[in-house]
């Protein structure tokens, strides 16, 4: 059940603001080109509709990169002016498929890393997502204190927070 405290500050709301606030938003950090490689190296596989490209390219990316229609579809249009993909009318959608030139550029793309790969996880990079789901954790136990604990379990709680966030200083202070 969600509740507000007295002071009218939704927990469940912060914690849900949390969960956002630290979402990998990887697309923001993608390169121009890189829509353009991700695009070329998904329909060498099959010819696609601008969704199906969406959800491949998110699968690849396992769901940290999903572009927007207001990219894929210029970009689209502009590998069709380049001759490099070709589209066909299958029922209401448009299914795109490469040209033989179009298959050139995805293999000459393919000889360097692939977007997904170069956003694949890395050590650093699995410590930046391991530390915020941790603290959206923490938040979580916290709202449950804070809605269904006892007064005596709230000033507990905020002892263990207290002490947690000097050590977490201590950590940074180490270097």
């Amino acid at each position: 059940m969600r509740t507000s405290s007295s002071a009218g500050f939704d927990l469940w709301e912060a914690v849900d603001g949390l969960r956002e606030a630290f979402a990998p938003r990887v697309a923001s950090r993608m390169g121009r080109g890189d829509i353009r490689t991700a695009i070329l190296a998904v329909l060498t596989e099959q010819p696609m509709h601008g969704y199906q490209i969406i959800q491949a390219i998110e699968t690849r990316t396992r769901g940290s990169w999903k572009p927007s229609p207001g990219s894929i579809y210029p970009t689209l249009q502009l590998l069709a002016d380049e001759g490099l993909v070709s589209a066909e009318q299958v029922g209401e959608r448009k299914v795109y498929s490469l040209t033989e030139a179009g298959r050139e550029a995805a293999a000459d793309a393919a000889s360097g890393p692939l977007p997904w790969e170069s956003t694949g996880r890395s050590h650093d990079a699995e410590a930046k997502v391991a530390l915020p789901k941790a603290g959206a954790k923490l938040a979580q136990a916290v709202a449950q204190v804070a809605s269904s604990g006892s007064p005596e379990q709230a000033e507990r709680a905020v002892a263990v927070i207290d002490e947690a966030r000097r050590k977490v200083y201590a950590i940074l202070a180490e270097d």
